[in-house]
């Protein structure tokens, strides 16, 4: 697979997206090994780009979850993690900088990870304050990658009455 540029990963995750029917609020999910699951598959209009969000969440403690926003690389079957929004049930470590992190985090999809070979585009990791449930991690996403509301893009009309 290609390595993608940090400049083209901005670019996957600002490309205008609609939020798809049952993500916010959430829909009920299905459970399978004790965690509450949901997918979600979107296509761009403008671009036709392939996305996936995808949610889980621990039946045995709520703050373990995940909110990802994934883009289908097309011509295969390789769904590329551009973020990922991780409860607080664990720590992380930023291999390449050496730092930890408890908590809430954010993962991003770097050029620098990737090149570094570990198999995880989206390893680096930032500590997280702006959401502190699964909820919340959803309006994050929804927030920050380019979605936009139904309502949003329906064009306007502006003239007036003959």
């Amino acid at each position: 697979m290609n390595i993608l540029s940090d400049e083209e990963i901005a670019a996957l995750i600002a490309e205008a997206k609609t939020v798809p029917t049952g993500l916010s609020p959430i829909k009920p999910m299905s459970e399978r090994c004790q965690h509450k699951r949901k997918t979600f598959d979107i296509e761009t209009t403008a671009s036709g780009s392939e996305f996936v969000v995808g949610v889980r969440q621990s039946c045995l403690n709520a703050y373990d979850f995940s909110v990802i926003l994934g883009y289908k690389i097309p011509g295969s079957y390789t769904v590329f993690r551009l973020r990922r929004y991780n409860g607080n049930s664990h720590q992380h470590t930023n291999i390449l900088e050496r730092e930890t992190i408890d908590g809430l985090h954010v993962h991003m999809a770097t050029e620098r990870y990737q090149k570094f070979g570990n198999g995880k585009e989206d390893h680096f990791a930032e500590r997280a304050d702006r959401y502190f449930h699964l909820e919340s991690a959803i309006a994050c996403l929804l927030a920050e990658c380019g979605f936009k509301s139904p309502l949003e893009e329906l064009p306007l009309f502006i003239g007036t009455a003959t």
